[in-house]
Parts: C-alpha cells; structure tokens; sequence
C-alpha cells in the first residue's frame, strides 16, 4: 500500500511529491499540493463588511437587543419554571400517604387516606401534561411520525454514498451539487410542517415559545419556525465559527523542510493534536497538514503518517474546548458551559498519548527502515529550518476567536457584568475578526497556502440541509428518547460514536444530546444533562469521529489535500482496517478507565 517507486511518472497516482520537486521545473514546483489556485480575498472582504453594516443597521433598530431581551426573559421564566416544578414534585415525593393530600393541579379532588402507595388522578390528562415537561419546565409538545427523519436519512446516506459512487462522484464534488441535494431534502422536510404537521411546534429562536398549526390551510407559520429554529439559532452560529477559525488559521504558513524521522513526523502531530482544541481541528489541520507533508516529500511510506494525524489531529485532539471540534460547539449553543469540556483532559490525553506512541513505534520499527538509504540521504541533504510566517495578525485574531466564542454568549452575562450580549453579536464578532485577518494579513501568504474557500463551502452546502432534516429526528428524540434503553454512559458513548463514525458527528451529537436531556438527572448536572452521560456523548462525537473519512469534515479535507501532493490514501474499507485496528482499542481502554 506504501511502497511508492521513487521516480513514478506524473499519471502515476503513487507517485510522491518529490518525483515532481522543483528540480524538474513542475508548473507549482515549490508547492507540492497539486495546481490548486488560491481564492481572491476581496470579494469576500466585501461581502463581510456588507454583511457587518447590515448587522450595524440592525441594531440601530432595536432587533438584536430585543432578540436578547426575550432570550434573558425567556431564561428566568425557565427558571421560575423548573424551580416550581421540582418543587411540586418533592412535595409529592415527601407525601408517604399517612395524611390526606389534596392535588389541585393535577386534577385530585378527592382527600388520600392511609396506606395508598401513589394519589389517585380524578383527571389523567391533566397528570399527562404535568409529566410530561422537558428540563426547562415546558410541557412536550407531540412529535412528527418516524417516516419524516426519511430525508435526514437519505442526506447522510448521500454524504456517505455518493463519493463511492463511480458515475456520480465527479458530479458530486461541486458544491453546487451538494447544495441542491442538501436544500432539496431540506425543502421536503419544511413542506411535511407546512401541509401535514397537525400539531405545534417549539420555537427555540430567539427565545423558547409555541408555534401553532393554521386552522386551515398551509401552516407557513410551523414552517418558517422550523426554518428558524435551524438556520437562526444552529446553523449560523455553527458555521461562522468554522469559517472564522478556517480563514484565520488559512493566514498562517508553516514552511520548511525538517529531517522526516519517526520523531519530526510525531512532533508534527503532537502539535497539532495540542492546536486542535484551541485553534479547532480544521485550523489545526490546514495549519500544519502541508509542512508535514513538505518534510515527508523524499519518503515512500507516507499514507501511515497522514492517517495518524486524521486520528489526532482532525478528531481526537479536539475534545478539550467547543471551538475544538463542531459537535462540541454544538454543545455550548445548547448551554455546555464554555470551559467544561476541559474536566475531559484525562481522557484525551490518555487517548491521544497511546495514539502518537503507537505511531513512533510504527514509524520507528515498521516503516521507517524500509526507506532506501538513497530517499534517506536526499532527506537529510535537503532540509530547510522551519519559519512561521503571518502570525501577525492572525496569531492575535485567534485567540479573538476564543474571546468571542466564549464570552458573547446572549444566555449568559458577561463576566463581571450584569450585560447580555445581544443575539448575533458574537457572529458580527466574528465577521469582524476574518475581515481583519483578510485585509491586514499577506495575500501571499495564502496564495502560497493556496488559500480557497472550497473545502468551508464544501461544509456550509451540506449542513444547511443537515440542520433543518434533522429537526423532526430531534422532535421525535425528545419525546420517545427516554424508552430507547440508552441510559448509562457506556451505551451513550458507543452509540453515539459508532453512528458519528458512518454519519457525520455534528447532528449526530445533537441527537445524543437531545436523548439524554430527557433521561432522569443526577448529582451533577450541565445543560439539562447528567454530567457523565454529557463526557460519554462528547467523546464519542469527537473521538469516534476518526473512524471513517466521513466522521468529521477535517478528515476528507486532510485526505484531499494528501492525494493532491501524491500520496496513495487507502479507500474507505481500507481506512476503516487502519481505524478499526488501531483506534478501537484505544476507544475500549479509554471506555473501561473513564466511563
């Protein structure tokens, strides 16, 4: 599978960035990546301060304070709520049926006597209402039938499928493809709400209320909240960050030519899986992918190498922080404390140590002796220091980011303060950020990165359709997910896992996230959720991610990006026998120490 010739021609898709090198004057010869153009910045610059101005007018009128208003009122009416609620309940509990009870909001006019196990209910629908309240103290509201997660099945299984498929993967690979896929499922999903749903529906943005059905009629009403509740408040806030961390950390170039040793290889991906939570897996990646495949440019055993920093570096070093990995960020939008995600440091660095251990004992025994001493002195004779060029300014920007991210949160005050930022801010913040990283940063740079906007649209066109199909999973998730038999942390954390690995792990999350919402609570708490059903769902998005190439985005980017400087990837099958055969163990000893 690795052993490249050394000297293959160029239709030779084995062949190694080196048979190409800038001695033979290759049209990109000193970029071995491939004849990938770097995108125009100015266009999009614009588009941003456009986009900034409109935020600008905005707020002159008032909308985002309002959105933000309802959102704080909204949080203390939920409170208020949830409070009385627990309450009850422990009143209820607190009654051993020694004396009599009377229940007027359940409907009990009838005083209890003595020795009767539970009140009886003169009105059972009345006690059906009481019982059945999510966490936030709202009654739950009926849920689609289980035929309408049809076309969020169907978008997945396309994201899966279609990219195997000899006579549609060409076709697949515009954006413009996934996009009409995407928005047509997605447009299947608004029509059942708009002509068939007969019940309302919540509405989470801004702030939580009920959206009732037309009495007759199309319910655009249903619809445009459904629509609302997945572009507003999921996916807008979810893909700025991505594009944010995408365009900054794409200003920045590590270039140079280090010695290719089983140690300068781990290096490379012990950095990376330490950036990954900081500067998020897709920074990481586009940060350091290309220099590593630079350094590797003379060796023939190279497709191990990329496949470890999938392992580490696109998934399972992005667990420590939301901006990490998107599942995680997902996570914070539903209410995950920004800094919780850090109590999970033990298992990733458990998880990520054995995975670069493995790797310098495979490199060191396996791998590096079987490179032709020939490979090995060009190597060495042509290494160049590494520089770090464009940290100014991105370098500042991202931790920007971070600043942004975890403080403009419109459900939360600022620190310090009794303000809450207004709805959109932090995605105006945002905006802000990437405009500056365009307009003060080296176009060089990028072009020298060749810079495009093709993998983020790539994202972007596939998960506005993701977003909205997935709504009637989660409605269906939230009423029936208690009775699914997933209660311990185990059961979550392989489920969810092993469905993120053949799914992507973003919705797949959400839905685990969702399931465990509605489960009892226990001595700790966080959004709603029990706090070791929270770990196991979040390790298993992220780490659980690295199964497939399809698992998270990151891996399909790394992947392209490897092909295009030569390198032999395995196919699907194959990278599962590389994932199933290294990462499953890891995952079961991580599993048996922490969950």
């Amino acid at each position: 599978m690795e052993n490249l010739p050394y000297n293959a021609s160029e239709s030779d898709t084995d062949a190694q960035p080196h048979a190409a090198g800038p001695q033979q004057g290759a049209p990109h010869a000193a970029d071995p990546h491939g004849g990938e153009r770097a995108t125009p910045s100015r266009p999009v610059l614009l588009g941003l301060v456009a986009v900034i101005a409109l935020y600008g007018v905005a707020a002159v009128c008032g909308y985002p304070q309002a959105g933000r208003d309802a959102i704080v009122a909204a949080a203390a009416d939920d409170h208020s709520k949830t409070s009385d609620h627990a309450e009850h309940h422990d009143d209820e509990a607190a009654d051993t049926g020694d004396h009599p009870k009377e229940d007027a909001e359940h409907g009990e006019e009838d005083a209890q006597t003595a020795g009767h196990a539970a009140p009886a209910h003169a009105d059972e629908a009345a006690h059906d209402v009481d019982h059945d309240i999510d966490h936030h103290g709202h009654a739950k509201l009926p849920a689609p039938p289980i035929w309408t997660v049809i076309p969020f099945l169907a978008l997945l299984g396309a994201i899966a499928a279609f990219p195997l498929i000899p006579s549609i993967e060409h076709w697949w690979e515009h954006n413009s493809s996934r996009f009409m896929v995407a928005a047509g499922l997605g447009l299947l999903t608004l029509l059942y709400y708009a002509l068939l749903h007969p019940h309302p529906v919540d509405v989470h943005f801004p702030a939580h209320a009920v959206s009732q059905p037309a009495e007759g009629g199309i319910s655009w009403g249903v619809a445009g909240t459904i629509l609302s509740n997945a572009i507003l408040g999921e996916y807008v806030p979810f893909i700025m960050l991505l594009f944010a961390l995408y365009c900054v950390a794409g200003g920045v170039r590590i270039e140079g030519d280090l010695a290719a040793t089983p140690r300068t290889n781990a290096t490379f991906i012990t950095i990376g899986g330490l950036l990954a939570s900081f500067i998020g897996t897709t920074g990481a990646a586009m940060l350091l992918i290309r220099p590593l495949l630079e350094t590797n440019r003379q060796r023939r055993h190279v497709v191990h190498t990329v496949v470890f920093f999938i392992f580490v570096v696109c998934n399972c070093g992005g667990c420590l922080l939301p901006i990490g990995d998107p599942p995680l960020f997902l996570g914070y939008l539903q209410g995950v404390d920004f800094f919780w995600t850090l109590s999970l440091w033990k298992e990733w660095a458990v998880a990520n140590v054995i995975l670069i251990a493995i790797y310098l004992a495979w490199d060191t025994v396996m791998a590096y002796p079987r490179e032709r001493s020939s490979d090995v002195a060009i190597d060495e004779a042509r290494t160049r220091p590494l520089q770090i060029r464009g940290l100014w300014p991105n370098a500042p920007l991202l931790l920007a980011v971070i600043a942004a991210v975890a403080l403009l949160d419109p459900s939360k005050a600022i620190p310090g303060t009794d303000w809450h930022p207004w709805v959109f801010l932090r995605e105006a913040v945002l905006a802000a950020i990437v405009s500056l990283s365009l307009a003060l940063g080296s176009e060089k740079i990028r072009h020298d990165n060749k810079f495009t906007y093709g993998a983020i649209l790539e994202v972007a066109a596939l998960f506005v359709g993701i977003f909205v199909c997935m709504q009637p999973a989660l409605a269906i998730l939230d009423e029936r997910g208690a009775s699914l038999g997933i209660t311990s942390p185990i059961a979550f954390f392989w489920t969810t896992g092993l469905l993120s690995s053949v799914l992507d792990n973003a919705p797949t999350y959400l839905v685990f996230f969702k399931t465990a919402q509605t489960l009892p609570g226990g001595p700790e708490m966080m959004a709603g959720v029990e706090v070791s059903r929270l770990a196991a769902v979040s390790l298993g998005a992220v780490f659980l991610g690295a199964m497939t190439y399809i698992g998270n985005g990151p891996n399909f980017m790394v992947k392209a990006i490897a092909e295009k400087a030569g390198v032999r990837m395995p196919s699907f099958f194959g990278y599962l026998a590389y994932s199933g055969g290294v990462l499953m163990p890891v995952f079961l000893l991580v599993a048996y120490l922490f969950l």
